[in-house]
């Protein structure tokens, strides 16, 4: 498994800005247009990987925590990138306006340039499907692929005609000449658009754009134990692409909604537990809900108000990872205000034997202060 920060040579602690300058400097250094060593595409795939991982908050976190398996447990999962995706972190970044189409050939490929548009969807999720994990069929209303001309953009029987003005290459060059010799400028076909080739005779339903607007359902695991904000990617599963280029990605965005039973912290979860004086001080069983059903609580003699029971494995699972959270149970004990002639009598006769309070330093406090968290 290979270090993040040693592929790029910077230290634990870089800023981003660092990781940007370390990525563009070995970047330029390996990029295959540029460095026709054996192993230079490997070495271009590994440092846009280890870019793309600390360029993001939150993917950095995670990978500084549990390593790459802390990636592979995030919503969306993790993989290893391919020199498309390489040149494409590559170009989104640092190919804006640094000149850097006409070193490499190019911003974007024949097949690139019809890439579908990416679909962000959002999907609301309740806290028990957090805690089981969940299905979903999501409709997208979106561009297909033409069923009349099977995406091509032709009429059925015809073929596209190659580009004369780039000869299919969907590139045309300009070389120009300076002080420092001669440079080669890169751009798309003004003809073809930068496919290399034309359509000669359209397709009459898609209108030579090889898609039509149309409805799709899309199935969707949801692993347990995400989070508000995260992230599911289905590659390949958004807009199809004209002329049969690669579709657009499908983005689910998840949202959890709240549950007022519980307090979310992180796997954990937190509930209140109203007890009455007689309950907390005789101890008493009691039911309390958790996201995977009820759940049966002892409840010692003698606790106070503000401890804390905990009932194990009964939060939330650890995204990508064996075991779940806790439940922790505060207790609050209820005094009541308005007695009964009865309820005065019987608390008058027990204040006659109950003895003082224990002083502020004895250790009775001092497991009091430790279950506030004082």
């Amino acid at each position: 498994m290979s270090d993040f920060y040693k592929l790029l040579g910077v230290p634990r602690d870089a800023t981003e800005d660092e990781i940007k300058r370390a990525y563009r400097k070995l970047a330029m250094e390996f990029h295959p247009d540029r460095n026709s060593a054996p192993d230079a595409e490997a070495r271009f795939k590994q440092i846009a990987e280890a870019y793309e991982v600390l360029c993001d908050e939150d993917k950095r976190a995670a990978y500084d925590r549990y390593g790459e398996a802390g990636l592979r447990g995030g919503a969306g999962g993790f993989h290893h990138v391919d020199l498309a995706e390489a040149l494409s972190i590559f170009m989104r970044d640092f190919g804006g306006g640094g000149g850097f189409e006409s070193l490499f050939g190019g911003g974007r490929s024949q097949t690139e340039s019809r890439r579908g548009q990416d679909i962000r969807v959002a999907v609301k999720l309740q806290l028990q499907e957090v805690a089981t994990g969940a299905k979903r069929t999501v409709k997208l209303k979106t561009m297909l692929r033409c069923d009349a001309c099977s995406g091509t953009g032709g009429k059925s029987g015809t073929r596209p005609v190659p580009c004369t003005t780039c000869g299919g290459s969907g590139e045309v060059r300009r070389a120009t000449r300076s002080m420092f010799g001669q440079f080669v400028s890169v751009s798309p076909c003004p003809t073809c658009g930068g496919e290399g080739s034309i359509i000669s005779d359209p397709c009459e339903v898609c209108r030579g754009d090889g898609r039509t607007r149309g409805e799709r359902a899309v199935p969707v695991d949801i692993p347990a134990g995400v989070s508000s904000n995260n992230y599911i990617t289905l590659r390949g599963q958004g807009a199809a692409g004209p002329r049969n280029g690669p579709a657009g990605d499908l983005l689910i965005t998840i949202e959890v909604k709240d549950d007022d039973r519980f307090e979310r912290h992180g796997d954990d979860l937190s509930i209140d537990l109203p007890l009455s004086f007689s309950q907390a001080g005789l101890g008493t069983s009691v039911t309390v809900p958790t996201p995977y059903g009820d759940e049966r609580l002892a409840v010692p003699p003698g606790v106070q108000s503000g401890t804390v029971l905990r009932i194990k494995g009964k939060g939330l699972p650890r995204l990508g990872q064996s075991g779940a959270g806790d439940l922790n149970v505060r207790v609050h004990v209820w005094t009541p205000q308005n007695l009964t002639g009865d309820q005065r009598r019987l608390l008058e006769d027990f204040a006659k034997v109950e003895g003082p309070p224990p002083k502020e330093n004895s250790s009775f406090w001092s497991r009091l202060k430790e279950a506030l968290g004082a």
